[in-house]
């Protein structure tokens, strides 16, 4: 494929700079990559050095948190933001709280934020931030000290017309409660959009939980429905069973389809009759309650097979496969076994789950339809951003109101990145027309808005 000169430059220089953040490296590849027939198209981006600039975040600073834990005894986390772009909205991103957070994994999340923002097709910038501390073990009473002890630090920084944080892996409604209860009391004013994810009590939005995995799958039927195809009685196979799967799990059921394959750290699940019942569906919200680490006990429970230490990827009674746990989960060996099975959906959830040298295997399988997380899973930061609105307008929707609202912007989203991969000439290829369709607007944004 074609490479512009002034993109591959541009790479060239992340890689040299950032060499020691690969997650960082890998986004920007894979995002820029998908750039040539737009630059090439638009030579006053490269005059303006919109590349160059569209790189570097805005703003990222680290901070010092620290909190006493049950014993009396102190310590000392690493707080992390990054403002990537401000040019369509204020910065939007959420907050993770994961032993491996360091800049690199902060900053790729940013990066991929705007594009995905973008796409939203609501005026919201790129942010992400977070920290190294675990909240896994801890105390509901520690995890509020360090919780007020994070947003004592990060307050001066956010607000609803400045940066609205989120919550993302290890970041949840409690952490939100904290987070939000501590804003309150240091600012003094009822700033309720100054966070999303919040609890219906206080300005959250109904359909928040779920709305990553329904958008999924909304974002799944319009795939189905461009190949003259629909989602009834259709297999999928997905890892995780988070929020993310959780909501994949209980959409697919009420439009007719299963999920027949569900993996946690400890192996994976195959339940041939799907997940599907009220009851099946309960139990998952109990045992990722109970014990996030192990899906075993739905096997037991429900009599199903179990394989331990593996990911039911290349299981060939599958007709979708959706990654929806961890970045970098589907690596080159998990592709060639996803290839080998001859199923045709491959359908991203997780932020880049998938290697770039994976991805790129996939798309090149003739069979195979690949659709890019940052499509996929937008409808989790769209219906924070139908929060904001509501926060706003001080309304609360209808569930009614809020997954038809998603709905609308699932099918938008699909709609655009087929449209820009066809005016660029790339046929149906929803990887490089997301990418496109979402820095269109940015960069349009910065230039229009002059260099800086």
């Amino acid at each position: 494929m074609h490479m512009n000169a002034y993109v591959e430059r541009v790479i060239e220089s992340v890689r040299q700079k950032h060499g020691n953040e690969p997650e960082f490296v890998q986004t920007v590849e894979e995002v820029l990559s998908s750039l040539s027939p737009v630059i090439d198209k638009h030579p006053e981006y490269e005059k303006a050095d919109l590349l160059g600039r569209i790189v570097e975040p805005e703003r990222m600073f680290t901070f010092r948190v620290v909190w006493m834990d049950d014993n009396g005894a102190y310590h000392t986390n690493i707080g992390y933001r990054c403002q990537f772009n401000g040019a369509i909205g204020p910065y939007k991103g959420g907050l993770r709280f994961q032993k491996n957070v360091y800049e690199g994994i902060i900053k790729f999340l940013g990066f991929e934020q705007t594009f995905k923002n973008s796409l939203t097709g609501l005026p919201m910038g790129g942010a992400k931030g977070g920290s190294d501390f675990d909240p896994a073990g801890k105390s509901d009473a520690e995890v509020m000290r360090f919780c007020q002890s994070f947003m004592t630090a990060l307050y001066r920084y956010i607000g609803p017309d400045i940066d609205v944080p989120a919550g993302d892996m290890g970041v949840g409604g409690r952490e939100i409660g904290y987070l939000y209860g501590q804003y309150r009391r240091l600012k003094g004013v009822w700033e309720n959009g100054v966070l999303t994810g919040k609890g219906m009590t206080y300005g959250g939005s109904l359909i928040r939980p779920e709305a990553t995995g329904y958008g999924a799958v909304y974002y799944l039927q319009e795939v189905l429905k461009h190949e003259n195809d629909t989602i009834e009685g259709k297999r999928l196979a997905i890892s995780g069973y988070g929020n993310v799967a959780w909501g994949i799990m209980k959409k697919s059921a009420e439009l007719g389809a299963k999920v027949t394959y569900f993996s946690g750290p400890d192996g994976y699940v195959h339940d041939p009759d799907g997940v599907n019942t009220d009851e099946k569906l309960n139990f998952i919200l109990e045992m990722r309650a109970k014990d996030p680490m192990h899906c075993k006990p739905y096997a037991d429970k429900f009599g199903c097979e179990f394989v331990a230490g593996q990911k039911a990827w290349g299981a060939k009674d599958v007709d979708v496969n959706m990654p929806s746990a961890m970045q970098n989960d589907v690596r080159m060996g998990e592709a060639e076994k996803i290839a080998a099975s001859g199923v045709k959906y491959y359908i991203e959830v997780a932020n880049m789950p998938t290697t770039n040298d994976a991805l790129n295997f996939l798309r090149e399988q003739k069979h195979m339809i690949v659709a890019p997380s940052k499509a996929v899973n937008a409808g989790g930061v769209g219906v924070s951003g139908l929060e904001m609105s509501q926060n706003s307008e001080r309304l609360v929707w209808t569930a009614e109101e809020v997954d038809a609202q998603l709905h609308k912007m699932m099918k938008n989203i699909h709609k655009v990145s087929a449209e820009a991969a066809e005016e660029y000439g790339l046929g149906y290829d929803l990887v490089a027309g997301a990418n496109i369709a979402g820095f269109k607007k940015v960069a349009q944004a910065m230039y229009e808005q002059g260099v800086f």
